[in-house]
């Protein structure tokens, strides 16, 4: 097998060693984050809802800036929500916050019943710009 090129956002490396996973990998000129939540430093759920989504754009952002890309390099969007019925309308309204303009990237939202305390999740892939 061929070593991962793995990327880790400033400062939670430990973070990551501990839950036993790669917050990101690069791959033939692709960026492949793990889905990301709303976490604070140690690692558990923002409280309010829409601050944990603002949180998970956030630790996102530190990922893709690691990898030298930014929201405007994603190409592929899936989201994870726990009762999307009752907290689309509100996820929904701080995603533009993040988003940019048009056109925006390909999004698959999924309803679950479960993540770990958290109510939202963000996982993406990334095109890396040339020369990152």
């Amino acid at each position: 097998m061929t070593q991962r090129d793995v990327v880790f956002p400033p400062g939670r490396q430990e973070l990551y060693e501990r839950h036993r996973y790669s917050p990101a990998i690069r791959s033939n000129g692709f960026l492949f984050v793990s889905g990301q939540v709303g976490s604070t430093e140690d690692g558990s759920p923002e409280p309010e809802l829409e601050t944990q989504v603002r949180r998970a754009f956030t630790n996102l952002n530190a990922i893709l800036n690691a990898a030298g890309c930014t929201f405007d390099d994603v190409v592929d969007v899936t989201v994870f929500i726990v009762d999307p019925q009752t907290k689309f309308e509100r996820i929904w309204s701080v995603v533009p916050e993040f988003w940019g303009e048009a056109p925006h990237p390909t999004v698959t939202a999924v309803g679950v019943t479960w993540l770990y305390g958290f109510e939202f999740e963000i996982k993406v892939i990334a095109k890396i710009p040339e020369g990152a």
